[in-house]
C-alpha cells in the first residue's frame, strides 16, 4: 500500500499518476495503474516491448522535479540488451528500471499495447492496436515425477500465473508442437494465442524459448468482380503488402443474380464457384507473401467482408435462397472459424473472422463501410455509396442509419464496356474533352502526363494505351455530356450534328473516337452507344437505391456524399454528379473514402473491440429492400437521364454548364431513321 512519502510516478501521454512503493519496477507500476505498456516476455528483459523514456528536470505542469536518481541504475540485463540489440538514447526497459523517486515517464507509441496505427488512404485513419492474436512468453515449471502433470497442464498454470490467462484450448497438432518446444526450449516457450472473444482463447502457434516469429493477418474485401487484400503485421499493424485479383467466379456470371441462377440451373454449380474463389484467395495470399518475403504459413488470421452471395459461396453454403423473397440467409451472425474449414492454406491453426451480414441483400461489406465511415456518429445527413458490381448504400446520421444494395452490374469496373479493362498500367483513367474543338486528352495508369504532352508516347511505350477502366469511362461519358456530344437521354450525336469527325457511324448509332493507335499496331478505343447504355443502367440503379433511402428518411437532399469502393478514390465527384450517379449536392461536400469496406476489414483485423462494435451496429441499421420496393422502378427510369430526367440538379448547374442538344429530333440525330419497307 502506498503512502504520501512514496515516489510519485506520472505516465505520458495518458497522464495517469499514482504513488508507488520505492523499488517498484516501471512495468509493475504501469500494470497497477492501468497504463498501456506492452510486454511479451512478462518482464524478463527479453522482448524490449516495455521501453520507456524518463523525462528528468522540473515539471511545473505536474508539480514535481525529477532527478536522474529517480530510476535505478542500468542493470546487467539492460546493458546486455543495449550491447546486443541497442536501446535508443535515454530509453529504459520498464521491467528492469525501478522507481526510486518522483518521475515522469513517456510511453513511446511502439511500447503501447493499444498503439495507434495510421492508415493513409483517401483520409487518414487511426486504428487502435488490440488484435485477437498475440504472442506470450512463458516459463513453465519443469516436469516432476513426484507431482506428475502434463506439459499442457503446466503451461496452462504458467499462463494463468504469469499472464492471468485462463480457459485456453489447444488442438492436437499444437500439443505435439508444445511438447517439442518445451524440450528444446528448456521449459520456456512463446505461444501465439488467439482470443476472438471473451472466454474463447486458443493456442494457434508455439515456438521454443523466447521468439519473435513472423505473425501476419489478411484483411480481405471479397467483391463480386475483384478480391482485394492487405497483408498486415499483427504486432506492429503495418500493411506490408496489398494487392488484388479478379474474382474467377465472373466466368459463371458477371453479377450476383447470374451466379445464383448458375447454382440453381447446374448441379454442383455452387460448389464450382466455391472452389474457384477459394483457389483465388490462396493464390492471392501466395503473391502477397512473396512480396513481403514471408510464407503463407506465417499468416495466422484473416478477416473477410463481402456481400451475402459471396459470403455463402466462400463458406460453401447454398446461395439459391438469396435469389427469391424472402432472401433468407443461412446465417447473418459474425463467424469465427478455422481457416482450414474454408480451404485456406495458411498457418496450420490459422483463424478466420467474418463480419456479420445486415440482411439478405446487404452484406458484411456494408457493415464494414459503416464501421469505417461511422455515419451513425455524425450530424450531417451523409450518403455513403460503395461503388461496385453490387453497390452498397448507406444513408444516415446520429438519428438513424438506413442501408440497401443496388445491382449496378460490372460496368463501373470496366466490364461490359467495348474497350473496357480492369485498372492496370495503360488503362485510360482520366479524360477531358475540349467543349469547343471536341478534341480529347487523357491520362493512363502508370503515367502522370496527359496524352497531348510531347513526352507521353515515350513514357507509355511499354504499357501503351490498352483500354479504359471504370474511372475512365465515367469521366469519358460525363465529358461527352458536357461537350454536347451526348444529349440528356444518352444518345450520341452524329458528326454533322456535333461538328467533329471523331463521331463516326457505328451501325445504326455513332461512336466517339477517344484514341487511335492502329498506325503503330496499337488499340483503337471508342466510346460506343452500347457503352453509354451500360453506364446509364449502372448509374440509374445506383441513384435509384440512394433515392429510395432518401424517401425512407423523408428528405429530398443530402448534406454529404462519400464515394467508396475499390476505385472510389479515383472517381471525380464532378463527373459522378454530371452522370447522375449521386444526388445533387455541393461538390465540395462530395469526398472519397477509397475502399472503405477494406478499411473496415483492417480495423476488425487489428482491434477486437471493433468486432463487437460492428456486431452491435448491424442491429441498429434499418434495411430497405430495393427488390420489392414499388418506387425503385420509377426512380430507375427517371435516373436514366444524364444527369436526371426530372431532378433539376440546380447546385451542379451553378458550376457546370450542361448544353441541351436533342439527337433524337429529326435530321440531326444520332439514330438514323428506319427506312420505309416500300422504299
Amino acid at each position: 500500500m502506498s503512502n504520501a512519502q512514496d515516489p510519485l510516478v506520472i505516465f505520458t501521454p495518458s497522464g495517469k499518476r499514482a504513488r508507488v512503493p520505492a523499488g517498484t519496477s516501471v512495468l509493475d507500476a504501469a500494470r497497477s495503474m492501468g497504463v498501456d505498456l506492452d510486454s511479451v516476455c512478462g518482464g524478463r528483459g527479453i522482448c524490449s516491448k516495455c521501453q520507456v523514456q524518463p523525462a528528468y528536470g522540473d515539471h511545473s505542469k505536474h508539480g514535481i522535479t525529477s532527478s536522474e536518481t529517480a530510476l535505478s541504475e542500468f542493470n546487467a540485463v539492460e546493458e546486455r540488451y543495449d550491447r546486443v540489440r541497442g536501446l535508443k538514447a535515454g530509453r529504459r526497459l520498464g521491467c528492469q528500471a525501478c522507481i526510486q523517486g518522483d518521475v515522469v515517464l513517456d510511453v513511446p507509441p511502439e511500447s503501447q499495447v493499444h498503439k495507434q496505427v495510421v492508415r493513409k488512404a483517401a483520409t487518414t485513419r487511426h486504428i487502435e492496436m488490440d488484435p485477437a492474436t498475440r504472442l506470450y512468453y512463458v516459463e513453465v515449471e519443469p516436469a516432476n515425477m513426484h507431482t506428475p502433470t502434463g506439459d499442457w497442464e503446466r503451461t496452462q498454470a504458467a499462463l494463468a500465473a504469469q499472464w492471468d490467462i485462463e480457459k485456453v484450448s489447444l488442438a492436437l497438432p499444437m500439443l505435439s508442437k508444445l511438447q517439442a518446444a518445451l524440450i528444446s526450449g528448456e521449459d520456456k516457450a512463446t505461444l501465439a494465442i488467439h482470443t476472438p472473444r471473451e472466454g474463447a482463447a486458443q493456442v494457434i502457434g508455439v515456438w521454443a524459448g523466447f521468439a519473435e516469429p513472423a505473425l501476419y493477418g489478411l484483411a480481405v474485401d471479397l467483391g463480386s468482380t475483384t478480391i482485394a487484400a492487405h497483408l498486415t503485421d499483427l504486432v506492429t499493424g503495418e500493411v506490408v503488402a496489398s494487392g488484388g485479383v479478379m474474382n474467377p467466379q465472373i466466368r459463371f456470371g458477371e453479377d450476383l443474380m447470374s451466379r445464383v441462377s448458375y447454382a440453381m440451373m447446374n448441379e454442383g454449380g455452387a460448389g464450382e464457384m466455391t472452389q474457384a474463389v477459394r483457389e483465388a484467395m490462396n493464390e492471392l495470399a501466395v503473391e502477397l507473401s512473396k512480396e513481403a518475403e514471408i510464407t503463407t504459413s506465417d499468416i495466422y488470421e484473416a478477416v473477410f467482408v463481402m456481400n451475402p452471395v459471396m459470403h455463402h459461396l466462400l463458406l460453401g453454403l447454398d446461395p439459391t435462397p438469396l435469389g427469391m423473397a424472402p432472401f433468407a440467409l443461412a446465417t447473418n451472425a459474425a463467424l469465427d472459424l478455422p481457416a482450414q474449414d474454408i480451404g485456406l492454406n495458411f498457418a496450420d491453426q490459422a483463424q478466420v473472422y467474418i463480419l456479420p451480414l445486415i440482411a439478405g441483400h446487404v452484406g458484411a461489406d456494408a457493415a464494414a463501410v459503416a464501421l469505417s465511415e461511422a455515419p451513425q456518429n455524425v450530424d450531417p445527413l451523409t450518403l455513403i455509396v460503395d461503388v461496385g458490381t453490387n453497390a452498397e448504400i448507406l444513408l444516415g446520421n446520429k438519428s438513424r442509419v438506413l442501408a440497401c444494395s443496388s445491382p449496378t452490374g460490372p460496368a463501373f469496373e470496366g466490364a461490359q464496356i467495348s474497350s473496357g479493362q480492369r485498372a492496370a498500367p495503360g488503362a485510360i483513367e482520366r479524360v477531358e474533352i475540349d467543349p469547343i474543338t471536341k478534341e480529347p486528352r487523357f491520362k493512363v495508369i502508370g503515367c502522370d502526363l496527359w496524352s497531348d504532352d510531347p513526352e507521353f508516347a515515350t513514357q507509355t511505350a511499354v504499357s501503351g494505351v490498352s483500354g479504359i477502366c471504370g474511372s475512365g469511362i465515367i469521366e469519358a461519358v460525363a465529358e461527352m455530356r458536357i461537350a454536347g456530344l451526348v444529349d440528356a437521354n444518352g444518345l450520341i450525336g452524329s458528326a454533322e450534328a456535333t461538328g467533329t469527325e471523331r463521331l463516326r457511324p457505328s451501325g445504326r448509332t455513332h461512336s466517339y473516337l477517344l484514341h487511335d493507335g492502329s498506325v503503330d499496331g496499337g488499340s483503337v478505343i471508342e466510346v460506343t452507344q452500347g457503352d453509354i447504355r451500360a453506364i446509364q443502367l449502372a448509374k440509374s440503379a445506383l441513384y435509384a437505391g440512394a433515392r429510395l433511402l432518401m424517401d425512407e428518411f423523408g428528405t429530398d437532399e443530402v448534406e454529404r456524399v462519400v464515394l467508396a469502393g475499390a476505385f472510389g478514390a479515383h472517381i471525380s465527384p464532378k463527373h459522378a454528379m454530371v452522370l447522375g450517379m449521386i444526388p445533387d449536392c455541393p461538390l465540395e461536400h462530395v469526398t472519397s473514402a477509397g475502399n472503405a469496406a477494406g478499411t473496415g476489414a483492417q480495423i476488425a483485423l487489428l482491434n477486437v473491440a471493433a468486432r463487437r462494435e460492428v456486431e452491435a451496429l448491424v442491429h441498429q441499421i434499418t434495411k430497405v429492400e430495393t427488390a420489392i420496393e414499388p418506387k425503385f422502378q420509377e426512380h430507375f427510369v427517371n435516373a436514366n437521364g444524364i444527369p436526371h430526367a426530372t431532378a433539376p440538379f440546380a447546385q451542379l448547374r451553378t458550376v457546370v454548364d450542361l448544353p441541351n442538344p436533342d439527337f433524337n429530333a429529326g435530321g440531326g440525330g444520332g439514330r438514323p431513321r428506319r427506312r420505309s419497307r416500300r422504299s
